[in-house]
């Protein structure tokens, strides 16, 4: 075996963050959900926590994500689509009904909206009776990759990095436990980008979020142990392997190298896995189920601490309770049932695994050395350097398919005959109750706390102090997720793409 390797849980942690990795503790089974409203939602989470869920995973919808009230013109078909519908507190507080927040630990995939549904969920618990300090979980929070590859922005890219900092300061006192981001590569590879870029990208955003913690008077130290990432996790499987092994040793060299950590926690690169949605067929969507459990299979080997497996109707619609728990049985098989749990690393040493591991090293440092070199990561965006990259990429994976280069079975090879599948039905009249339940908030709650607090907001935007105590103020006496993002619209603006 190469003894520059070291050992898991050994600075530059190739092999594992943990010394012991999974014989000590399993990963966290994520089950991402979320749709309809808040009811509907908590039934649902219910039911996957019944099912030995260890953690929660919301999805919200995308009025949600875009900072519009479900009423908003802009809201109407798509309240409740893709995710959970979430205006204000009062939705908050039905979502996580009779789920103690103390005890589970909560992902939440919000990003332009992040601050507000985390000043929401802080609340939440408080209420039930816990501690803020003691809450666990993460928010997305992870602005830049919107504009490089999902779209769910609202504010320019500078006003919006100056939330996220803020966030960062405001929860390192106040929810010391919160992973206050997750750099996600995971939507990076959904848009159709190589296992190199995803993590070149990922690592460049990372870069630029950490700069401007600095450049915010954030000591690196005070903040960067709560910095987490995302991954997807693809269909070639040693490639999917080595893609995290070279992620680990790439984070913590530039974390001690480029930014001077000192605390070991600041070098460890602790990351979420979710299989490879873009992956799924329509066609023999039995199938995805093989093609979830080796995706999942690579994020374990590869020393995942937290993951979400997909479902296999995920093609066609919303998943299904039996779907969901298929997938989530796919995770407790792996754990339970294959033994690759009881060695650290047990790929650690392979050719095949190490040569790859050090490949896809090699070609995402020179991908940030080419960032570097056009002033970073804002400046590669704003000259479409990353986006057209991804779409280069996409480009020619579409192109393998088509040509038949690239099998995909049932598509373009191994095809039968299509029969109909049972699929998860929206009930439509979900989105008429929200907008009811929404109205009954406006007119309980007090018109004048609301506009004051508000007000307050709007004044602090404008100057320069930390967001996060307003928009807590705000959400606690009942503004919206619609309210509170207008004010921020108004003293920020809102990006608009070129083109």
């Amino acid at each position: 075996m190469n003894q520059q390797l070291g050992k898991p849980g050994e600075f530059p942690f190739t092999r594992g963050v943990y010394r012991d990795m999974y014989r000590s503790r399993l990963w966290t089974m994520r089950q991402y959900a979320g749709f309809g409203n808040a009811e509907e939602s908590n039934r649902r989470y219910r039911y996957l926590l019944s099912q030995g869920t260890t953690g929660l995973s919301v999805a919200f919808d995308l009025p949600t994500q875009m900072g519009f009230d479900s009423d908003h013109p802009m809201a109407s078909g798509e309240v409740g689509r893709v995710g959970v519908a979430i205006s204000s507190l009062a939705d908050m507080e039905v979502l996580f009904r009779e789920i103690p927040l103390q005890g589970v630990s909560t992902s939440m995939t919000i990003n332009s909206t992040a601050g507000i549904l985390l000043a929401y969920y802080a609340l939440v618990a408080e209420r039930q009776g816990a501690s803020r300090r003691k809450l666990t979980g993460t928010i997305q929070n992870d602005i830049l990759k919107e504009y490089i590859a999902r779209g769910t922005y609202i504010y320019p890219p500078r006003p919006a990095m100056r939330l996220i900092t803020d966030i960062f300061a405001w929860a390192g006192r106040e929810m010391p436990e919160w992973n206050t981001i997750s750099i996600s590569g995971y939507h990076i590879r959904e848009a159709g980008s190589t296992a190199t870029q995803e993590l070149a990208f990922t690592f460049a955003n990372a870069i630029a979020y950490i700069e401007a913690a600095i450049q915010a008077g954030l000591p690196v130290d005070s903040f960067a142990p709560r910095l987490s990432f995302f991954f997807n996790s693809h269909n070639d499987f040693l490639e999917e392997i080595a893609k995290f092994r070279a992620a680990r040793r790439i984070y913590a060299n530039l974390m001690r190298g480029r930014f001077g950590a000192a605390d070991p926690r600041s070098t460890m690169l602790r990351f979420h896995v979710q299989t490879a949605g873009s992956t799924l067929t329509a066609q023999q969507p039995d199938v995805n189920i093989v093609r979830t459990a080796v995706q999942a299979l690579a994020a374990v080997l590869g020393g995942a601490q937290s993951l979400h497996t997909n479902s296999r109707d995920e093609a066609l619609a919303l998943p299904t309770e039996e779907s969901a728990r298929i997938a989530l049985r796919t995770q407790q098989i792996i754990a339970s049932e294959s033994g690759v749990t009881n060695t650290a690393d047990p790929v650690g040493g392979s050719e095949a695994i190490e040569a790859l591991t050090d490949s896809i090293e090699k070609g995402v440092l020179d991908y940030l050395g080419r960032i570097d070199a056009m002033g970073g990561t804002l400046a590669a965006i704003e000259a479409g350097y990353i986006q057209g990259e991804i779409q280069n990429a996409a480009y020619e994976y579409q192109r393998e398919i088509e040509s038949g280069k690239r099998i995909v079975v049932g598509v373009n090879r191994f095809q039968q005959e299509e029969r109909a599948v049972p699929t998860f039905h929206l009930d439509p009249g979900l989105e008429r109750s929200q907008v009811e339940s929404l109205r009954q908030v406006r007119a309980s709650r007090s018109p004048s706390a609301v506009a004051e607090k508000l007000a307050a907001l709007d004044e602090a935007a404008r100057g320069t102090a930390n967001l996060m105590p307003p928009i807590l103020e705000a959400a606690g006496v009942y503004a919206t997720v619609g309210e509170i993002s207008d004010s921020l619209r108004r003293v920020f603006g809102e990006h608009r793409e070129s083109r």
